[in-house]
């Protein structure tokens, strides 16, 4: 049956990933009509191990074509871009206002505002068999799902582009981001007053350190309830890489260690070598830290995004330095764009995902070397 046959019939997607990228798809989706299951590979519900981010006018503008009301508890606002010397003196300050939020309160606005049926936790995605306007996507536990899209939203580590572009890995970029979240109260008074309400840096060779204030656990952005989220970025070799992310407990990562994994020789010689070479502010926020962790920083740029009715989207298509501020920006885009398209999508389905393939292709490539050419800078590689 053609389009226009169809066209009172809910289109339906199938989204592979339930992380802010396959949140955003779903939420605007089913603000043009659609309806969606979500199949998340973790049988629990995702944690806040992403950190903070800066809140990006891309990620209101999803959240409010959703439909999902956006108030001041969103974040936590700055003023000023100050930059620190080895003795906490600041030593460059500029007028740059803008907010912090977290990956936890994003994911929980939107995931309080989906039925939990409509999560299918601990579904292994497998595979998929295109159909005539179709597809079906195929599960580990012999569950099969059909669906008018099937939208890879699964990360870095995307299951869907292994199988449509096998070999189609990220790649190490030569530095890492140790990155923490310290409880704003475990924080000196002196600090407090140098920090707060300002997006603090500090440069050296090879390395930078930067922190924000962030919601706390709970989402409360009540003074003495939010944390301070710091990111330092050191560089290590790739030879060195796999001794670093064997956890604690000798399990090897690939890419990332999440909170509570890394191991204690690690974090004692960061903390060690942070009390060496950085601002005393900087020392306390990791000093109030209890766990740390890690994410290598990688590179990803897809030279295509639409394979018939699947498609990749966030960062299973493009993967941008965190200096950008733009991951969580590039998932909202892509998904508001994507339901803009399909809302609109009287020449088909295969047009409108042709249309929104070309734009959403020469956002990523812009936003991926801006962030490849600011590390190269920021690192002194």
């Amino acid at each position: 049956m053609n389009d226009v046959g169809r066209q009172f019939t809910p289109r339906h997607a199938i989204i592979i990933g339930g992380s802010l990228g396959g949140l955003f798809t779903a939420v605007t989706l089913r603000a043009i009509g659609w309806t969606f299951e979500i199949i998340e590979r973790s049988p629990h519900e995702l944690d806040s191990r992403g950190g903070g981010l800066v809140l990006q006018p891309d990620v209101l503008a999803a959240l409010r074509f959703a439909g999902i009301r956006v108030t001041d508890a969103i974040g936590v606002p700055s003023a000023d871009r100050i930059y620190l010397d080895r003795d906490d003196a600041v030593v460059y300050r500029n007028f740059m206002p803008q907010t912090q939020t977290s990956w936890g309160t994003l994911y929980s606005m939107m995931r309080a505002t989906i039925p939990a049926d409509q999560i299918h936790s601990g579904e292994e995605f497998v595979g998929f068999e295109p159909g005539h306007g179709k597809v079906r996507a195929l599960f580990a536990s012999g569950r099969s799902a059909v669906g008018d899209l099937l939208v890879g939203a699964d990360g870095p580590h995307s299951t869907l582009r292994a199988l449509l572009r096998p070999g189609s890995l990220p790649r190490y970029a030569g530095y890492v981001a140790w990155r923490g979240l310290a409880p704003e109260r475990r924080v000196s008074e002196r600090a407090r007053s140098l920090l707060e309400g300002t997006f603090a840096f500090q440069q050296g060779p090879g390395h930078m350190l930067l922190e924000y204030m962030v919601p706390g656990e709970d989402g409360s952005v009540r003074p003495g309830e939010r944390r301070w989220n710091w990111v330092w970025y050191r560089k290590v070799d790739a030879a060195a890489l796999p001794a670093l992310l064997l956890d604690r407990a000798g399990r090897q990562h690939s890419y990332s260690l999440p909170p509570g994994t890394a191991k204690q020789a690690d974090t004692e010689a960061l903390r060690a070598d942070g009390r060496a070479m950085l601002a005393p502010a900087f020392q306390e926020l990791m000093a109030a830290t209890d766990d740390i962790f890690l994410q290598t920083i990688q590179d990803l740029q897809m030279d295509q995004m639409v394979f018939g009715r699947a498609i990749l989207l966030g960062d299973a298509a493009f993967i941008p330095r965190p200096h950008t501020a733009g991951g969580s920006a590039k998932a909202a885009a892509n998904a508001l764009a994507l339901a803009l398209a399909l809302r609109n999508d009287h020449a088909g389905i295969d047009a409108s995902l042709r249309e929104w393939q070309h734009q959403q292709r020469e956002a990523g490539y812009r936003m991926t070397d801006s962030g490849i050419a600011m590390g190269q800078q920021i690192m002194s590689l």
